[in-house]
């Protein structure tokens, strides 16, 4: 059965990053898939470009965001933009109330979103983790019983295997994973969209700007934490390469 899928992050490129494997993969077979994306990235790096302003360089990174949602499949891209870098400064309740607003009129069957930790520790990432585990407790009522969305968290377990500096050290435990090795190539078209974010790619997934995909892993991580209403207690840690392939029919 074709689901409807909702991933939700705070910039233009994180879709890629975390979850563009996946992505591809859901809609070439048949899913929808919907991106939220809660700002515009004003205050990322520019790259080889020159802007004027933040507003300038917001639409640029809103352009980049539509071209590589379209190299993944994704069906809608919903912009919220709040201001890049102050998701945490936002009242929390009345993010989680935007994102909820979200799930009750789409209706997903599952949401997915950062884990708690942000996986880089950026303060909107972790922000909107919250938010939308928050969001999607909320939404739950609104749905018929027996029929309450998955809720997930994304994870990037190699992110910081070509970088100097590290990630924060308790991470949640990884539950399963996604086969994308038939979509590496959409993951990597999806980056290349971001040559704003030339400096990002390139410390994460060096080779992809220049057509060299095989840095791209095989597999994208997930973490199961909702399930029909109740939180999935079994977080046993495994290696990653023990991690039984998640259900995406």
């Amino acid at each position: 059965m074709k689901k409807r899928w909702l991933f939700v992050f705070a910039h233009p490129d994180d879709e890629s990053f975390a979850a563009g494997g996946t992505i591809a993969k859901l809609s070439s077979t048949g899913h929808e898939v919907v991106l939220a994306c809660a700002t515009s990235g004003c205050k990322g790096k520019s790259g080889e470009f020159q802007f004027a302003t933040r507003e300038e360089l917001a639409r640029h990174r809103e352009e980049e965001l539509r071209s590589a949602c379209s190299v993944l499949g994704v069906a809608e891209l919903i912009l919220y933009r709040y201001r890049d870098g102050e998701l945490k400064s936002i009242d929390p309740e009345a993010l989680a109330e935007r994102i909820r607003s979200t799930i009750v009129e789409l209706k997903p069957d599952a949401v997915l979103t950062f884990p708690p930790d942000g996986v880089t520790g950026h303060p909107d990432h972790i922000a909107i983790s919250e938010a939308t585990e928050k969001a999607v407790v909320l939404a739950e009522a609104q749905y018929p019983e027996g029929r309450r969305p998955s809720f997930y968290y994304t994870s990037i377990p190699h992110y910081y295997d070509h970088c100097q500096d590290s990630g924060p050290k308790d991470t949640c435990p990884i539950t399963a994973r996604v086969d994308i090795s038939d979509y590496r190539q959409h993951k990597g078209r999806a980056l290349q969209a971001y040559r704003s974010q030339v400096y990002s790619v390139n410390r994460a997934y060096p080779g992809v700007m220049e057509d060299d995909f095989t840095v791209i892993r095989n597999y994208e991580y997930y973490t199961l934490v909702r399930a029909n209403g109740l939180h999935v207690q079994d977080m046993t840690k495994t290696t990653l390469s023990e991690l039984p392939t998640m259900d995406l029919i």
